[in-house]
């Protein structure tokens, strides 16, 4: 039974108007509260900038508070706090509930990949006196963003011997940095003519490395090879099995004079990710098993095995069923959980810009420091009805900020990590908070929002249930 708003009159009036209305919502100063969340939140943005790093802080995060790695003996009683990690770039935390798993599970979702530069399998090229990383996008990108910026280079290398060396080079302060370094305006003649999305193109996105003339040689990319081989001990062929990642070298810092806001790089879809993670860790015991979903590649179309198109996240389901289960484990149990499974699934979207305000459509758009917003994309990609409101009650009763965004006709927006697990038959909605310079090296978001994102998972991991009872 869903409780009358407390707008009465402003609630009657607007539905009149459009059908669906926000919670009323003004931009207010962040709170002590929110200040200090996005305090933990730049700190564990500065470690986290890859999905392997985002999996290795978020595992010593979980375990300082509890949870241990799934095993074949782990015990599954009600309030154990369990963990699976797929291959170092996807992960599962999950808190026991007091249902049987065939009863289904609330599951937070979220990607932890974010639009990137890696490196290709032979990157190493000279080019005049310079040695420069060749690069191929991960994700929608603006090329023209990413030249003239710090850019760190992280990630692992793997030997044929199976020795994995670790890269991080760019972000600590004493550390150099990798420049993609564009055409001074004196010579830029042959970028003048070209569109704003090809000013930079995708084949000129190649990073400074070496410049260095040694007397033995006089060949820079030999210079090059030859340091990686005494520094890192690679060889440039053990490049061909390396997974390495240019991002963003900026620190995440607060904006403006009053510090309302915070830019940094991978806020898309990294807010979700680290809010999904502390609702979870700060949630009491739940009813339903609790599970968070941290899934990689989302900005290449959620491929691959860490994907959220991958079956890892069914075989874990099924994993669990099963050894609660026993020997009268049947495969229908599994699909009948999935059934009664509710996934509250997190992802940024465009906030209204001072830039262009025209950009999104008025009534619809998420506007920054308003809080959390449904998605309502249409086309198949918006959310159940009854599934909204039980989402707006719980957040109404919880004090948690909403709104909606819809994108202008023709315009652009779709799903994410949600329309896959949908398609296993769980229901779901979309979520996200407006962000300004999505997809960019450094996006803007509301202190006040991110905290909001975090009181908005949490309302469903402890709320949920009981508002429907």
């Amino acid at each position: 039974m869903f409780r009358r708003s407390r707008f009465p009159a402003l609630t009657g009036l607007c539905c009149l108007l459009s059908g669906i209305v926000a919670s009323p919502a003004w931009p207010q100063a962040a709170s002590p509260e929110a200040h200090s969340y996005a305090a933990g939140y730049k700190d564990f943005l500065s470690a986290a900038r890859t999905e392997v790093t985002f999996v290795e802080e978020s595992i010593r995060l979980a375990e300082r508070n509890g949870f241990r790695e799934l095993t074949g003996g782990a015990e599954l009683r009600p309030g154990a706090k369990l963990y699976r990690n797929n291959r170092d770039r996807a992960l599962f935390l999950f808190v026991v509930g007091k249902q049987p798993f065939r009863e289904g599970f609330r599951v937070a979702a979220a990607h932890i990949d974010s639009p990137h530069l890696d490196l290709k399998a032979r990157p190493i090229k000279a080019s005049g006196e310079f040695v420069q990383l060749q690069t191929m996008p991960h994700g929608g990108i603006k090329n023209y963003q990413w030249v003239n910026l710090p850019l760190a280079l992280v990630g692992r290398v793997f030997k044929k011997d199976g020795e994995m060396v670790p890269i991080s080079i760019g972000l600590r302060p004493v550390d150099p940095v990798f420049v993609i370094a564009d055409l001074a305006p004196h010579v830029d003649v042959s970028q003048r003519s070209r569109r704003s999305r090809e000013v930079v193109r995708g084949e000129e996105l190649d990073a400074l490395a070496y410049s260095r003339q040694d007397e033995a040689s006089s060949n820079v990319a030999d210079n090059a090879k030859a340091h990686l081989k005494k520094v890192y001990g690679i060889e440039e062929e053990d490049l061909v099995s390396a997974e390495l990642n240019l991002v963003p070298a900026l620190a995440p810092r607060d904006v403006g004079f009053d510090g309302e806001l915070v830019a940094a790089y991978g806020q898309d879809d990294r807010s979700s990710a680290y809010a999904a993670l502390l609702a979870l860790i700060d949630s009491a015991p739940p009813r339903y098993t609790s599970l968070v979903f941290l899934a990689d590649n989302e900005e290449s179309g959620s491929n691959n095995n860490t994907g959220a198109r991958s079956s890892a996240l069914n075989d874990l389901l099924a994993d669990l069923i099963y050894r609660q289960e026993g020997d009268g484990y049947r495969d229908v149990m599994t699909r009948r959980a999935r059934g009664k499974t509710i996934v509250l699934s997190g992802d940024p979207n465009p906030g209204v810009n001072p830039l262009s305000v025209s950009a999104l459509e008025k009534e619809n758009a998420a506007k920054v420091g308003q809080g959390v917003n449904f998605k309502a994309y249409g086309r198949g990609n918006s959310p159940n009805a009854e599934t909204t409101a039980r989402f707006r009650n719980i957040f109404d009763d919880e004090g948690v900020p909403w709104q909606v965004m819809s994108y202008k006709v023709g315009a652009g927006g779709g799903a994410t990590l949600g329309h896959f697990l949908s398609d296993d038959n769980m229901e779901v909605i979309d979520i996200g908070i407006p962000i300004l310079s999505l997809h960019s090296p450094y996006e803007v978001a509301s202190k006040s929002d991110l905290y909001s994102l975090y009181r908005a998972m949490r309302a469903f991991f402890e709320k949920l249930d009981g508002a429907s009872e």
